[in-house]
């Protein structure tokens, strides 16, 4: 590859990262990692890689882990590990040797921050990152006649004296220590400190780097994204290590709880976080939320209430008219999202296997009852829809909304670049603007 290839291909990528970076800023991102990556070495990367989120203006809250860090204080002392459920059952030994641990690796995590050598990542980062008793925990007790002693979960997150402090461009550091009002200090899970860090704080994101490899379901397929509510059929299945169920689990309760997205990034890769962050694709597993009482696929009793819905369009000219007798036809193609029982958007899903294409039309949201990003959904949806059905590319024709659909990640596209079976029922009266977005 020549020199200007190597820059074109340059300016290419900056621009390709423009619309994150800019739609990041003063957002508040979690990011929590087990003491495995700190044993592995990869925190001198992870710093370079966060240093980069902070600098782009980003608030960067850490949550540590120390499993691995304590195992190993308490092999120095000859106190065997004992667990619960998953929870260590934290005796009087575990304990100091958990406030030990806590304390090297908050060491190890500021140093890491305060690189600045020319030539690094890290030249002219001056980063400063805040600790303290900002996480409340109660014990969490006597579980089936199993005293867990002082092991604890979180009960609160300092958001007050939190806020202030990201405002002002610092880092916030939290570990898997909480304090009770009695003075006592518990041990708590790591991914437990992250999920309520991200509720309390209303983070736009939890990003959990894991020792574990990318999520797959029974069959052996990646699962790059996932819906909140489909997470407990993939846990159903018993397939997942303890370790990657855990992380599903909690990125599920994160966005049950109110943070949009959450994602599980593998460490071992170079350049993780930015690889998920910063690519169309990622390279891990994203959660979101999605409401299923309230957005579905269509069913013949549909039909009244999507004509009802799609009628004031038809008659303005935004969508061709359809029959009742069409849409019946059609119904399984059609998604809805209602309230209360009443439906107030859907959208359809046309196939083109021959091409692996597939074209989303009849996207319509009541505008007296849509709340804000109910068109979006719908479309999320829809992607999905087309995705799990094997499709490359999403495709729709409008003559009024293309712009919304440009914020969106499609572009404008020719009629040529149609399914052959779609270019030959064009309407050529209509005009329509022809937009794709691969998937």
């Amino acid at each position: 590859m020549g020199d200007s290839d190597m820059e074109e291909q340059f300016v290419e990528w900056l621009r390709s990262v423009a619309p994150y970076i800019h739609s990041f800023r003063g957002q508040t991102f979690v990011v929590a990692f087990p003491g495995e990556l700190v044993k592995a070495g990869a925190l001198p990367v992870l710093a370079h890689d966060l240093s980069l989120l902070h600098a782009l203006g980003i608030k960067v809250v850490l949550v540590h882990g120390s499993r691995p860090q304590v195992e190993e204080q308490l092999e120095l002392r000859h106190v065997k590990s004992h667990y619960y459920n998953g929870s260590r059952i934290t005796d009087p030994e575990a304990l100091e040797c958990a406030k030990e641990a806590a304390g090297e690796l908050r060491m190890d995590i500021e140093a890491a921050f305060s690189q600045g050598l020319p030539n690094t990542p890290m030249a002219h980062a001056e980063i400063r990152i805040v600790s303290g008793n900002f996480v409340t925990a109660t014990p969490l007790g006597i579980l089936d006649g199993i005293d867990l002693k002082w092991t604890g979960k979180v009960r609160k997150i300092a958001y007050d004296s939190i806020h202030p402090i990201l405002a002002q461009g610092d880092l916030i550091l939290l570990s898997p220590l909480g304090y009770s009002p009695t003075g006592e200090a518990f041990n708590v899970r790591m991914e437990d400190v992250a999920v309520s860090a991200a509720l309390a704080l209303h983070a736009h994101k939890l990003i959990f780097m894991t020792e574990t490899p990318i999520i797959k379901d029974i069959n052996g397929n990646e699962v790059r994204e996932v819906t909140s509510h489909q997470v407990e059929g993939i846990l159903k299945t018993g397939h997942l290590s303890e370790e990657a169920a855990d992380y599903l689990r909690y990125s599920a309760k994160a966005c049950i709880g109110g943070t949009p997205r959450a994602h599980i990034v593998p460490f071992a890769m170079n350049g993780a976080v930015l690889q998920e962050l910063f690519t169309h694709d990622g390279i891990g597993t994203m959660v979101t939320y999605e409401n299923v009482e309230s957005l579905r696929e269509a069913t013949i009793k549909d039909v009244g209430s999507i004509l009802k819905l799609i009628e004031p369009y038809e008659e303005n000219g935004t969508l061709v008219k359809r029959g009742r007798e069409l849409l019946e036809r059609e119904i399984e193609n059609f998604s809805v999202i209602e309230h209360d029982g009443v439906i107030f958007g859907c959208a359809a899903l046309y196939p083109f296997p021959a091409e692996k294409m597939a074209e989303m039309a009849c996207l319509i949201v009541d505008p007296d009852i849509q709340g804000e990003g109910d068109g979006e959904r719908i479309l999320h949806h829809i992607e999905n829809r087309a995705r799990a059905q094997g499709f490359k590319t999403l495709f729709i024709l409008t003559t009024q909304t293309a712009h919304w659909f440009l914020r969106r990640g499609f572009v404008y596209a020719s009629v040529d670049e149609l399914p052959k079976d779609r270019q030959r029922i064009y309407n050529w009266q209509r005009k329509s603007q022809v937009l794709m977005k691969k998937l």
